[in-house]
């Protein structure tokens, strides 16, 4: 007979829980303290393999505590699909009937490097399955949730606000950009769902003991910082390469590790070799033989991105065409065995930050989870996030409520390029205002770039165009032909517009929300990455070094506040939940250029209108961006504003 378990108290018993992400880790964690209370619990995620394994550590546990509850395991489920969501849910329905609890854990890394060189398509991946995955899950599992239900959302602490302070967190934009909107999507839920009898409350874990945080997030930021810092020996490309390749290899087997390194070293050695070729001018037809002599000499190597190669043509950088294959294999073992050291590096960092040194285990974020799921407990912070980090974290403050005047003339002759999603009234005026000015201050060219075909009749005026901004090369190929044809690209202007805060969140059918996440991060994303990439030198993808002499302004002005006489807490929450979004992220993005990449390149975020209802009017928007790209908060800390809850003059 099983041993069991010392009288844990079955207050679960009655309860069927949901977990994402529940096949190992912290949502295997969670599994297990809901089975030792004996709720019948619902498993899910993409493996198959560690979803078996965690079924029968439940099964097993279950027995233990004598609990009669089941198991059920749904893998090959990603949260991001909507299909295998409403798939799963509906099984559910079918067997169960009822569910009661609902664990928003799921998640991943991320892209784990700076924004500027980060793929487009695993910044949506990692917002898909972080935001859009809990917003969906939710939504699906209100079909069969009954009044006393909840709903707990996993987040981060490195999003969250305090007084003037935004925490970034370098070379993770999706990841802020994705938990910053997840845990206002957790409190303008709570709102919706007060009628219904049906809690949602959010948690902020502070860093947890993973595989996750110790084999890739600080690994893989460690790689980062040698990619952009550089490493004797070894280009920016060439780092990359061996150290997407070589992480593996840390904590293997001496054979094992070796064998990698050989291989790593000989495909550099190879593209070395295979790059400078291409790069040789072709032997006169009178000697034949001067292309073998030479090969044995030092020349020039063309190193290529993935980026775009007509808008950042490939640098050039000497090499050693056949380098001694051991001096290239130590080279390599030695940037590994670096990259292991900052990693613990940024691990005894991070740890110094909390009170006790101490990160928190899994079973501790998972007592976490157990307590908000109470029935006294969820009632009492129902719609708050709850900070369970312990973390003393110190940031720069970043949040006006004022902007500098500036002398706007130091605009004239610079090219502008403004890009909005929006076609409201409000908004097209805006742009308006901001074209006739910046044309009345003598700028060399303003370019108009709107997301819709039929808003060009608005813009016949000015220099326009239409195009899919959520198009990465369209995008690409109309801020090279600007760069191309006037010679820099000075400033971007990019207007989100807003959505309906009457609007409920949980009505809102998948294509409607995914356009939401579109037009409020992924296209903000998007113009903001293209634009520090156009600001900057060619070669800087390359070259991170040469990212220090890059300059310009961008400006976001993101959703306004709600305007009215009357604006209940509901239609707040709802209009915080991409602003929540765009917050970090422009934290995150204005510590990468800063701090990291040493740019002069400044991303602002405007949040117009204020807690009084009053909505902004034009003069002032106007007046704030145009202060903003002339350069007033260069200089300054703040990058986000409220540009209308300063104190006006009477």
């Amino acid at each position: 007979m099983a041993e069991s378990l010392e009288s844990p108290s079955l207050k679960f018993s009655d309860k069927i829980v949901v977990i994402t992400g529940s096949g190992t880790g912290i949502g295997q964690a969670i599994a297990k303290k809901f089975a030792e209370t004996g709720a019948s619990i619902i498993i899910m995620g993409r493996r198959k393999e560690p979803l078996d394994k965690t079924t029968e550590i439940l099964i097993d546990i279950m027995k233990k505590v004598g609990s009669t509850s089941t198991v059920r395991s749904f893998s090959g489920v990603d949260v991001s699909d909507e299909n295998g969501i409403n798939e799963m849910f509906s099984n559910i329905k079918q067997e169960f009937g009822k569910v009661d609890i609902i664990v928003n854990n799921a998640g991943v890394s991320g892209p784990v490097k700076t924004f500027t060189n980060a793929s487009f398509q695993d910044f949506k991946d990692c917002v898909a399955i972080h935001l859009t995955g809990t917003f969906w899950t939710s939504v699906q599992g209100l079909k069969v949730m009954d009044k006393g239900s909840k709903i707990i959302t996993i987040a981060t602490f490195f999003t969250e606000e305090n007084k003037y302070e935004q925490r970034p967190y370098r070379f993770r934009t999706p990841y802020t950009a994705a938990q910053g909107a997840k845990n206002r999507l957790a409190e303008a839920l709570a709102w919706e769902l007060v009628e219904r009898g049906i809690k949602s409350v959010g948690t902020n874990p502070g860093p947890v003991h993973s595989d996750r945080i110790y084999k890739t997030v600080y690994p893989k930021a460690a790689a980062e910082f040698l990619r952009i810092g550089g490493y004797p020996g070894l280009d920016s490309t060439e780092v990359e390469v061996s150290s997407t390749k070589g992480l593996d290899l840390l904590g293997e087997s001496h054979e094992v590790f070796s064998k990698g390194i050989m291989e790593i070293a000989q495909q550099i050695s190879d593209s070395r070799l295979s790059n400078s070729s291409s790069t040789l001018p072709p032997p006169p037809s009178s000697s034949p033989s001067s292309s073998s002599s030479s090969t044995s000499t030092t020349t020039s190597t063309t190193i290529t991105g993935s980026d775009d190669a007509s808008s950042s043509p490939p640098p050039t950088t000497t090499t050693a065409l056949n380098p001694n294959q051991d001096d290239l294999n130590k080279t390599i073992e030695g940037m590994l065995i670096k990259i292991q050291e900052i990693a613990e590096k940024i691990q005894n960092n991070t740890s110094k930050m909390i009170v006790d040194n101490e990160f928190l285990s899994q079973e501790e974020v998972a007592d976490m989870v157990l307590t908000l799921s109470d029935d006294t407990i969820s009632k009492l912070i129902n719609g708050r996030i709850i900070p369970n980090d312990r973390v003393f974290y110190p940031v720069k403050p970043i949040v006006g409520t004022s902007i500098d005047d500036n002398n706007i003339q130091n605009l004239k002759e610079k090219v502008v390029i403004i890009t909005t999603t929006s076609s409201k009234e409000k908004d097209v005026q805006r742009i308006i205002s901001l074209a006739n000015k910046l044309n009345d201050i003598g700028v060399k060219q303003v370019i108009i770039l709107s997301k819709n075909y039929d808003d060009t009749k608005f813009y016949k005026d000015f220099h326009s165009h239409s195009l899919d901004l959520a198009d990465e090369e369209k995008v690409k190929r109309i801020f090279n032909t600007a760069k191309t044809k006037f010679g820099s690209i000075d400033s971007v202007i990019h207007i989100t517009g807003e959505y309906d805060y009457n609007r409920s969140l949980s009505s809102l059918s998948r294509e409607e929300w995914d356009i939401l996440v579109e037009n409020f991060i992924h296209i903000p994303a998007l113009i903001t990455r293209e634009a520090v990439k156009f600001m900057s030198p060619a070669d800087a993808i390359q070259k991170p070094s040469q990212f220090k002499d890059s300059k310009g302004i961008i400006v976001i002005l993101g959703p306004d506040s709600p305007s009215g006489k009357k604006i209940s807490g509901l239609s707040r929450a709802r209009s915080e939940v991409f602003r929540g979004a765009l917050r970090p992220y422009t934290a995150t993005v204005n510590q990468e250029l800063s701090d990291v990449l040493g740019s002069k390149i400044k991303l602002n975020l405007i949040l117009a209108g204020n807690i009084e209802g009053i909505e902004s009017n034009i003069e002032n928007v106007t007046t704030s961006v145009l202060n903003l790209i002339a350069g007033s908060s260069l200089n300054k800390n703040e990058s986000i504003f409220y540009i209308d809850e300063g104190k006006k003059e009477k």
